[in-house]
């Protein structure tokens, strides 16, 4: 999938939108799209960015609910 950069976002921005998480995303859209990193920390806008079809997830996580 091919994003257009809005004002302002930043990668980790477009990372959340996207997938609802930034761990262990955003490396493998940095990874996936050589260069983007030298754009700086907020992208011109229009940037043009190439996300993987499903990230591998980190790690998981474990729920923890107050009536355990």
């Amino acid at each position: 999938m091919v994003v257009k950069s809005l004002q302002g976002d930043t990668v980790d921005l477009i990372c959340w939108r996207y997938y609802g998480r930034t761990a262990g995303v955003l490396e493998q859209v940095l990874d996936f799209n050589r260069g983007l990193a030298d754009l700086g920390p907020v992208l011109p806008m229009g940037t043009l960015i190439t996300l993987p079809p499903q990230p591998v997830q980190a790690g998981t996580k474990r729920i923890v609910q107050l009536w355990d």
